[in-house]
């Protein structure tokens, strides 16, 4: 039995000790002192404190540009007044990225499990911004809310904004609602909020084992990030029992589940677990560095990453992409945080290789009409059956036990290696769905979960240790599935040998019949770049930016296999591989019933020599434009504004698998075609 944790953030409010020293907010405008004089009107419970400096007023920051209309249509709403006593206590549910239509609408980031309820049933909420370095919450009536998949965001309506200048001034602000309203859990279900603090105590012998810091919820299988006392630590880092009882900076994951943790107990804030073996020495993280030592390595990894994003941003400004620089002067410290993380991970040499390929675009609804490479020069093929692909016996002498036994021989052999590439454009919708069973949502990653625990079809047990595994997903998903490999002691793999590498991304620009060489890169929100994936090109790129591919050469690897996960991915079979090293090939196809569309079912077995070729290839990728409609924002005039276009109005970029294999010149090819 699992127990679910309900993975909304529930955050109390930050008291003004906690805001950033860095900080820096406009001085208060005098219709906004007036304002709070007028409408804040302390209550019974704080008038005998409302003289103390201890009391912290909250209100919704309203920037200075703010006109009467708004204060008027703001009269109506109650302003939080909390005194250090912490009478009231909020959780986040999301945070206004952005206005919608004309008519006062707001368009909501959402961050709850609970988004139909939040977002959609009418009622009070609250929203939170930071004025003069304090948090100020604003009490609003929400009248209508709708789901807006399209942009993955819900469309709000709140009582008193009417128009689209009263509206915008509420972006960047932070939706509340009172903890007190959070919904009833079943039985054997837990806010992740409730469960940090408790504290761990080993069931068989009583002792103190440590305090819930954090929980990462994953879906089928919640971790708990447990940081460890003591007396359970010895100085070599291994686990002991000592007399002593103070924290020793160190952190295990510990699953949530009924197996491990059997006794939860919410009233006395503990919980008993009964670890299997060897589980808190799993992971263990130690920092035996000083104080002083780790502030001069984040002092130094600050500078460094400046000195990145100072590069990144001269690099675009190159391109002629200063726009981009714009959400920089608005929004919160963490929205410019992401804007600044999304900077420093462009890759300009290969935006510059595209912004060149747009002189020869081609329509986007022809792009899956391209032909694969197959259909234009194949080799040596074979048909099998899926039942005998997989069931492929040692002990014949026939032609395909041959092949079987040679594949098994270079998988034993570590020289084998396989790249498993998770299709953003598969569990795109799921990312952002809020929902707590993400594992069991998206069919992707359900099938990747199924495909490694697979122990016979999917790279035996006894040579998993042997193979090297590279996983490619989007941003979102890196560390669920670094998670999802822990939780189940790595598959069988050898920790060391899995890599996890975030997809390869380039952002969308414009397309303009006005100013053709004037491709400016689109934004999502302020701080969002909008970006989409590029193919095969992007796996390439990936394994060849991180210094992938010496690593696997220098461990002796010859054969790479790249695979894509869906339900019909086969990977890690010894057929396949023996049957492409016996054909002595540039490269090898596995297709399911002449199906040879690789476009979403990508899945091809390189030798290393091949993989180099494509590498080299890199200043010179086959990029391919794709002309699409995108919504975005633009600002103009000093505000953001939303562009929805009527016809398509910007350009994605592709590298196709035959693009870079006729660039490259890898035309000698075998085929695996898989039949029922």
């Amino acid at each position: 039995m699992m127990m679910m944790v309900q993975s909304s953030s529930f955050s109390l409010l930050a008291s003004s000790n906690s805001l950033s020293s860095a900080t820096k907010f406009p001085q208060c405008p005098p219709f906004l002192k007036h304002f709070r004089s007028h409408f804040l009107k302390p209550s019974s419970s704080s008038s005998s404190s409302s003289s103390s400096s201890s009391s912290l007023i909250y209100g919704h920051k309203l920037p200075s540009y703010v006109n009467s209309n708004v204060l008027a249509s703001a009269s109506a709403a109650e302003v939080v007044v909390e005194t250090s006593n912490g009478d009231l206590e909020f959780v986040e549910i999301g945070y206004v990225s952005d206005v919608h239509a004309l008519d006062g609408e707001i368009r909501v980031k959402s961050n709850t499990d609970f988004p139909d309820l939040r977002f959609a049933k009418p009622g009070k909420r609250w929203l939170r911004q930071q004025f003069s370095g304090r948090d100020e919450v604003l009490e609003v009536e929400l009248v209508t809310g709708r789901g807006h998949p399209g942009n993955k965001s819900w469309i709000v309506k709140l009582s008193g904004f009417d128009s689209i200048d009263e509206a915008r001034q509420l972006v960047g602000a932070t939706f509340l609602v009172k903890s007190i309203d959070r919904p009833e859990l079943e039985e054997g279900e837990y806010y992740s909020r409730d469960l940090v603090g408790m504290k761990i105590i080993h069931k068989d012998t009583g002792e103190a084992v440590g305090t819930v810091v954090n929980v990462f919820n994953s879906g089928g299988n919640d971790l708990l990030q447990v940081l460890l006392e003591a007396s359970s630590v010895s100085t070599g880092g291994s686990l002991k029992q000592k007399s002593e009882k103070s924290e020793s900076g160190l952190l295990v994951w510990i699953p949530f589940v009924e197996a491990i943790v059997p006794d939860v107990d919410m009233g006395k804030r503990e919980m008993w677990i009964t670890p299997p073996k060897g589980l808190l020495e799993l992971n263990l993280h130690s920092n035996e560095k000083s104080k002083k030592e780790r502030r001069v390595t984040e002092w130094r990894e600050r500078k460094k990453l400046q000195r990145r994003l100072i590069s990144a941003k001269k690099k675009l400004g190159e391109l002629e992409q200063q726009h981009i620089f714009h959400g920089f002067q608005y929004g919160e410290k963490s929205q410019r945080s992401l804007l600044a993380d999304q900077i420093m991970c462009l890759n300009s040499n290969l935006l510059q290789q595209a912004l060149k390929a747009i002189e020869k675009p081609i329509d986007g609804c022809n792009i899956e009409d391209m032909p694969d490479v197959t259909t234009w020069k194949c080799g040596t093929s074979v048909k099998i059956s899926e039942e005998c692909l997989t069931n492929v016996s040692k002990e014949k002498n026939d032609a395909y036990s041959e092949h079987g036994k040679r594949g098994a021989h270079l998988i034993s052999e570590g020289k084998f290696a396989i790249v498993l590439v998770l299709d953003s454009r598969n569990s795109e919708k799921y990312l952002e769905s809020e929902t707590v069973d993400f594992f069991n949502g998206d069919p992707t990653i359900v099938h990747l979960e199924s495909l490694l625990s697979d122990k016979q079809s999917f790279i035996q047990a006894e040579q998993r240790e042997s193979v090297s595994i590279i996983l490619i997903s989007p941003v979102e998903e890196l560390q669920l599935l670094e998670k999802l490999f822990i939780s189940r002691d790595y598959f069988g793999f050898s920790p060391e040998k899995v890599k996890f590498l975030e997809e390869e991304k380039l952002p969308v620009v414009s397309s303009s019949a006005v100013e053709p060489k004037k491709n400016k890169v689109l934004m999502k929100s302020p701080w969002e770049i909008h970006q989409s994936p590029i193919g095969f090109g992007g796996t390439i790129s990936a394994l060849s930016s991180n210094s992938i591919l010496e690593e696997l050469i220098e461990s002796g690897v010859e054969y790479i296999e790249v695979c894509s996960i869906n339900q019909k991915s086969v990977c890690g079979n010894p057929f396949f591989l023996g049957f492409v090293d016996s054909q002595e090939t540039d490269v090898g196809f596995l297709t399911f019933e002449n199906n040879m569309e690789f476009q979403d079912n990508l899945h091809i077995m390189l030798p290393m020599r091949s993989m180099q070729k494509l590498v080299k290839q890199m200043e010179k990728f086959p990029l391919i434009a794709v002309l699409k409609s995108y919504s975005h924002v633009e600002l103009i005039n000093k505000e953001w504004v939303d562009i929805i276009p009527p016809t398509p109005n910007s350009y994605e970029f592709f590298c196709s698998l035959q693009s870079l294999l006729k660039a490259c010149a890898l035309d000698k090819t075998c085929l695996v075609d898989v039949t029922k």
